[in-house]
């Protein structure tokens, strides 16, 4: 078996070249990475070979002949969206279609499996306060960011339409644990409240998000991949949904220690919440029992404190 794993070395795709390393030790992993900031080779933990390329530019030649294709490679920093959305529109656009036209032309390929995100779904706020979104909620997309994840979605399912191609599309909530970018918001909390710094908090801090482990979420992914389910959508999340403000508070006290934040102007066209459905996948796969958001925090704090931050 030969997989291949754009993103390889980021956060989330490093996770799953794990898991695949894990679960099935005699594949084949070839990482397509463009070795950006996010890319970490330390983070792997099994033998890969690696394609050190834009997805933009990788050809069909380069990928050879292979099994599936598992795409985590994006831009994905919503802020970065807003200053300049062109970088979006290249990787997570026109880097999927190429991929696509690469795919098609592959004998082999059981299946393109495109890793989405909760956030094409839109603002829950928008509808209503208890509402979730399930596979078939329309797209709503709020930012660069999350149009550009959509208009990724739309490429797969029209290359589905036209071209028979086969393909898996999940959409996650927020993921967190070990090997997480320094920049991002766990990591932020962390690193502001051991220095005594402030910590921004983007308008309220009442927006809600939904967590998950990334072993699980990389675990559903591969569970997918080797299932016969084909040519669905498939949320993936965890129904751990908080506050920022509840995510500073619940980390200050495993630390021991009363964050201090600061209110700045919030975030242009900032979504209040996201919510997934997840029981399609579920009643599938079976309900995982992970180990909690705040198990997690309690557990991995000091560790991630000493080796990361």
């Amino acid at each position: 078996m030969r997989i291949i794993v754009t993103g390889g070395f980021g956060f989330i795709g490093s996770e799953f070249v794990n898991t695949i390393g894990r679960k099935n030790p005699t594949a084949e992993i070839v990482v397509v990475d463009k070795m950006t900031y996010a890319a970490n080779p330390n983070n792997i933990k099994t033998k890969v070979t690696l394609i050190q390329k834009d997805i933009c530019e990788v050809t069909v030649e380069d990928l050879g002949e292979y099994d599936f294709l598992v795409h985590f490679a994006a831009e994905s920093h919503v802020d970065n969206s807003i200053k300049d959305g062109r970088p979006f529109v290249r990787t997570n656009v026109e880097g999927t279609f190429n991929l696509l036209e690469c795919a098609r032309q592959n004998p082999n390929l059981k299946k393109f499996i495109h890793i989405s995100t909760d956030e094409v779904y839109g603002d829950m706020d928008d509808i209503s306060k208890d509402v979730l979104a399930d596979e078939e909620f329309p797209l709503a997309a709020s930012s660069y960011y999350s149009a550009t994840k959509a208009s990724s979605d739309m490429l797969v399912l029209s290359a589905n339409r036209t071209f028979d191609l086969p393909y898996i599309i999940t959409r996650t909530c927020n993921n967190y644990g070990a090997h997480q970018h320094k920049e991002k918001f766990i990591p932020t909390i962390m690193r502001s409240i051991k220095e005594g710094k402030k910590i921004p908090v983007y308008g309220d801090g009442k927006q809600v998000r939904e967590w998950m482990d990334v072993t699980d979420n990389t675990l559903v992914i591969y569970n997918l991949m080797m299932s016969d389910r084909i040519n669905e959508v498939f949320n993936i999340g965890s129904e751990e949904r908080y506050t920022n403000l509840e995510v500073i508070e619940m980390i200050g006290n495993i630390m021991g220690k009363t964050p201090e934040f600061k209110f700045v102007a919030d975030r242009l066209g900032h979504d209040r919440r996201y919510a997934l459905n997840s029981s399609k996948v579920n009643a599938i796969l079976g309900e995982m029992i992970p180990l909690s958001f705040e198990e997690f925090l309690k557990e991995e704090t000091f560790k991630l404190l000493e080796t990361q931050l």
